[in-house]
């Protein structure tokens, strides 16, 4: 550390030439270069005083200081608005209400609402607001210098640039899905929570300074890995198709029904179109092929039927915007007259459920009944 020395044309200029023994050079240096009658203002680095950086670094680190809690309350104001952000998002999820979207309009509900907007089952908004909860909570303690369970000041930073670095990682990844999995699309919740939680970091590191933050690079890229490695297992097993495609892409190809459709299933058929009965499924879905099957070929052309994936599976794909608004939970289901009904129908079922009258065929639906009944009841 430096000492600074003000040298005037005072009568105490004297004395301090006078009376410097430890450093004569200084005196009579003084006395050849400015005289009695100038003054100055010399530097005078002192060997038996600590380093000076080494005092900065300290300082940076405990968050001593006016800088250091403005910059913590920076940190507790991000992290407030991100935690707003993520509570009316998570509000929103599990009243299932849709979200005002100011850009973006539809294809920013549809992001919020997709797949992705869950991990391992749990809304990713939940999941937002704890972490910007944590981080305002961190920050106003160390801002306070008042944190809890016995936390140093220094272990409280690092434990908030971990969790600002899990953060900014996880947004990173959001990020990516945004420009793969939907492009073209806008989402100014997804951007605004990504300026929130990167600002968070940097804030954070800027705090702890940018020497700490590199001596802690093996922490910060191990965190990111768990992250990266938790979101990408978790979207991975979304809406999986059968083990046998394993993760290669699947293109879409359309089913093929050979056997002729019956008079029965043609009537139903067209009965059921003219109600508004829809049939969703997948390409690769055995049971679909079952139940278009059921028809036979000229009636299964008569079905209203909703392909879900109609651009190719892979793991990740997301379901057609059909799809996803009527929130598919399995292969086939059918929505008739506002009902929602899973899995594969039997003829009498699908007959009952849309007010089909059979009239002629009475006799054969009231067949194909008992043959469904008695095989419900086998073991």
């Amino acid at each position: 550390m430096a000492t600074l020395i003000n040298l005037s044309s005072s009568p105490n200029s004297s004395t301090l030439f006078s009376n410097n023994k430890h450093h004569p050079y200084i005196s009579n240096q003084l006395k050849s270069d400015w005289g009695y009658g100038r003054s100055g203002l010399l530097r005078v680095k002192c060997l038996n005083e600590p380093n000076r950086d080494a005092v900065e670094s300290e300082a940076k680190l405990v968050g001593s200081g006016g800088s250091g809690i403005s910059s913590y309350s920076w940190c507790a104001a991000l992290g407030g608005l991100g935690f707003v952000e993520t509570g009316y998002l998570s509000y929103l999820k599990l009243t299932g209400s849709d979200a005002f979207c100011p850009v973006g309009g539809g294809s920013c509900g549809d992001i919020l609402n997709s797949d992705y907007a869950l991990v391992y089952g749990i809304p990713l908004p939940l999941i937002g607001m704890f972490a910007y909860g944590a981080a305002t909570f961190l920050a106003l303690k160390l801002a306070s210098k008042d944190l809890p369970f016995g936390i140093d000041q220094s272990n409280g930073g690092l434990i908030l640039l971990g969790t600002t670095t899990a953060m900014a990682t996880a947004s990173a990844y959001f990020l990516y899905i945004l420009n793969t999995q939907f492009p073209g699309a806008s989402c100014s919740y997804c951007l605004a929570s990504v300026v929130l939680s990167f600002s968070l970091f940097l804030t954070t590191a800027k705090n702890l300074g940018w020497q700490k933050v590199r001596d802690e690079v093996g922490l910060q890229l191990c965190i990111a890995g768990l992250v990266f490695a938790a979101l990408n297992n978790s979207y991975s097993a979304t809406l999986s198709p059968p083990a046998r495609f394993g993760e290669n892409f699947l293109p879409y190809y359309p089913t093929e029904i050979k056997a002729p459709s019956s008079p029965l299933a043609l009537k139903l058929a067209t009965h059921l179109r003219s109600v508004g009965a829809k049939m969703y499924g997948a390409f690769w879905c055995s049971h679909c092929l079952e139940q278009k099957a059921m028809f036979g070929r000229e009636a299964a052309k008569l079905i209203d039927y909703v392909e879900c994936f109609p651009d190719g599976f892979k793991s990740g794909t997301e379901l057609s915007k059909e799809c996803k608004k009527i929130k598919i939970e399995g292969f086939p289901m059918w929505v008739i007259n506002g009902q929602v009904y899973k899995g594969l129908q039997e003829f009498p079922e699908l007959a009952k459920a849309s007010g089909f009258e059979a009239g002629e065929f009475s006799g054969e639906l009231a067949e194909l009944a008992k043959q469904s009944a008695e095989a419900n009841m086998q073991p």
